[in-house]
Protein backbone atom coordinates (compact mmCIF):
# COMPACT_ATOMS: atom_id res chain seq x y z
CA UNK A 1 0.00 0.00 0.00
CA UNK A 2 1.20 3.46 -0.98
CA UNK A 3 1.22 6.30 1.19
CA UNK A 4 -1.25 8.27 -1.71
CA UNK A 5 -3.60 5.60 -0.24
CA UNK A 6 -3.34 5.90 3.14
CA UNK A 7 -4.04 10.13 2.42
CA UNK A 8 -7.30 9.12 0.75
CA UNK A 9 -8.26 6.71 3.11
CA UNK A 10 -7.90 9.20 5.55
CA UNK A 11 -8.48 12.32 4.11
CA UNK A 12 -8.77 15.40 6.72
CA UNK A 13 -7.54 18.44 7.24
CA UNK A 14 -3.78 19.95 8.04
CA UNK A 15 -3.76 22.23 10.48
CA UNK A 16 -1.18 24.69 10.94
CA UNK A 17 0.20 28.09 12.95
CA UNK A 18 2.41 30.31 11.95
CA UNK A 19 5.85 30.49 13.64
CA UNK A 20 5.06 33.55 15.95
CA UNK A 21 2.01 31.64 17.26
CA UNK A 22 2.07 31.16 21.25
CA UNK A 23 2.43 28.25 22.73
CA UNK A 24 -0.69 28.27 24.37
CA UNK A 25 -2.65 29.12 21.09
CA UNK A 26 -0.73 25.60 20.00
CA UNK A 27 -1.89 23.68 22.76
CA UNK A 28 -6.11 25.14 22.79
CA UNK A 29 -5.54 24.36 18.57
CA UNK A 30 -4.63 20.77 19.40
CA UNK A 31 -7.00 20.17 22.03
CA UNK A 32 -9.61 21.73 19.99
CA UNK A 33 -9.36 19.38 16.98
CA UNK A 34 -7.75 16.43 19.01
CA UNK A 35 -5.07 15.76 17.04
CA UNK A 36 -1.24 15.75 18.12
CA UNK A 37 0.81 17.88 15.43
CA UNK A 38 0.95 20.85 13.87
CA UNK A 39 2.57 21.94 10.81
CA UNK A 40 4.52 25.39 11.05
CA UNK A 41 3.76 27.16 7.86
CA UNK A 42 5.62 30.53 7.10
CA UNK A 43 4.89 32.32 3.74
CA UNK A 44 2.96 29.56 2.58
CA UNK A 45 5.97 27.08 2.80
CA UNK A 46 6.21 24.57 6.20
CA UNK A 47 9.27 25.55 7.92
CA UNK A 48 8.80 23.13 11.12
CA UNK A 49 6.60 20.49 12.65
CA UNK A 50 4.98 20.62 16.24
CA UNK A 51 3.95 17.52 18.26
CA UNK A 52 2.82 17.15 21.40
CA UNK A 53 6.20 15.71 22.48
CA UNK A 54 8.13 19.09 21.91
CA UNK A 55 5.21 20.71 23.67
CA UNK A 56 5.33 18.71 26.73
CA UNK A 57 9.30 19.23 26.67
CA UNK A 58 8.83 23.24 26.92
CA UNK A 59 6.72 22.46 29.18
CA UNK A 60 9.07 20.86 31.60
CA UNK A 61 11.72 23.01 30.88
CA UNK A 62 9.85 25.96 31.17
CA UNK A 63 8.52 24.86 35.29
CA UNK A 64 5.35 24.30 33.45
CA UNK A 65 4.39 28.17 32.06
CA UNK A 66 4.43 28.32 28.26
CA UNK A 67 3.28 32.46 28.30
CA UNK A 68 6.08 33.56 26.63
CA UNK A 69 6.79 30.56 24.24
CA UNK A 70 6.28 30.59 20.88
CA UNK A 71 5.91 27.92 18.29
CA UNK A 72 9.30 29.07 16.33
CA UNK A 73 11.02 28.12 19.86
CA UNK A 74 9.96 24.60 20.08
CA UNK A 75 9.29 23.39 16.49
CA UNK A 76 11.40 20.69 14.67
CA UNK A 77 12.91 22.60 11.66
CA UNK A 78 12.70 21.01 8.74
CA UNK A 79 11.14 17.38 9.40
CA UNK A 80 11.54 14.37 7.76
CA UNK A 81 9.19 14.05 5.42
CA UNK A 82 7.30 11.07 3.08
CA UNK A 83 6.03 11.07 -0.46
CA UNK A 84 3.02 9.94 -1.95
CA UNK A 85 5.07 7.20 -3.81
CA UNK A 86 6.43 5.68 -0.55
CA UNK A 87 5.38 2.30 0.60
CA UNK A 88 3.58 1.92 4.10
CA UNK A 89 6.91 -0.36 4.78
CA UNK A 90 9.19 2.52 3.83
CA UNK A 91 6.79 5.20 5.54
CA UNK A 92 7.07 3.00 9.12
CA UNK A 93 10.42 2.20 8.60
CA UNK A 94 11.66 5.92 8.48
CA UNK A 95 9.23 6.55 11.45
CA UNK A 96 10.54 3.82 13.91
CA UNK A 97 14.53 5.08 13.12
CA UNK A 98 13.73 8.44 13.02
CA UNK A 99 11.50 7.64 16.65
CA UNK A 100 8.82 10.06 14.87
CA UNK A 101 4.95 9.55 15.55
CA UNK A 102 3.90 12.44 12.80
CA UNK A 103 5.27 12.60 9.30
CA UNK A 104 4.65 15.79 7.08
CA UNK A 105 3.89 14.15 3.18
CA UNK A 106 5.52 16.18 0.13
CA UNK A 107 4.71 16.04 -3.04
CA UNK A 108 7.59 17.40 -4.60
CA UNK A 109 7.34 21.07 -2.21
CA UNK A 110 3.84 21.00 -2.12
CA UNK A 111 2.48 19.69 1.48
CA UNK A 112 -0.28 16.88 0.69
CA UNK A 113 -1.14 15.71 4.56
CA UNK A 114 0.76 14.47 7.78
CA UNK A 115 0.53 10.43 8.30
CA UNK A 116 0.68 9.78 11.86
CA UNK A 117 1.55 5.97 13.59
CA UNK A 118 -2.07 5.80 14.20
CA UNK A 119 -2.64 6.25 10.40
CA UNK A 120 0.07 3.46 9.19
CA UNK A 121 -1.25 0.76 12.03
CA UNK A 122 -5.05 1.24 10.71
CA UNK A 123 -3.80 0.88 7.14
CA UNK A 124 -1.82 -2.08 7.93
CA UNK A 125 -4.87 -3.93 9.42
CA UNK A 126 -6.98 -2.99 6.91
CA UNK A 127 -4.88 -4.65 3.99
CA UNK A 128 -4.38 -7.48 6.68
CA UNK A 129 -7.87 -8.21 6.61
CA UNK A 130 -8.39 -7.90 2.93
CA UNK A 131 -5.35 -10.12 2.79
CA UNK A 132 -6.92 -12.67 5.08
CA UNK A 133 -10.65 -12.71 3.30
CA UNK A 134 -8.62 -13.04 -0.09
CA UNK A 135 -7.29 -16.07 1.54
CA UNK A 136 -9.89 -17.39 3.33
CA UNK A 137 -12.31 -17.34 -0.18
CA UNK A 138 -9.29 -19.09 -1.68
CA UNK A 139 -9.18 -21.71 0.70
CA UNK A 140 -12.71 -22.25 0.65
CA UNK A 141 -12.64 -22.82 -3.36
CA UNK A 142 -9.93 -25.30 -3.17
CA UNK A 143 -10.75 -28.56 -3.07
CA UNK A 144 -9.76 -30.76 -0.01
CA UNK A 145 -8.43 -33.89 -0.34
CA UNK A 146 -6.34 -35.54 -2.98
CA UNK A 147 -9.90 -37.64 -4.10
CA UNK A 148 -11.59 -34.90 -4.49
CA UNK A 149 -8.37 -33.53 -6.82
CA UNK A 150 -8.66 -36.75 -8.97
CA UNK A 151 -12.47 -36.23 -9.32
CA UNK A 152 -11.99 -33.11 -10.66
CA UNK A 153 -8.90 -33.87 -13.17
CA UNK A 154 -10.98 -36.97 -13.74
CA UNK A 155 -14.16 -34.34 -14.82
CA UNK A 156 -11.64 -32.17 -17.39
CA UNK A 157 -11.12 -35.42 -18.79
CA UNK A 158 -14.02 -36.50 -19.87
Amino acid sequence: MLIRDVLNLKGGSIYSVEPAAALTEVVALMVRHDIGSLVVMENGRMCGMLTFREVLQALDAQGGNLADMRARDVMVRDPICGTPADTIDELREIMTHHHVRYLPVRDGQKLIGIISFHDVAKAIIKETRLENRLLKRYIEHTPESDAEIRAAAGQQRQ
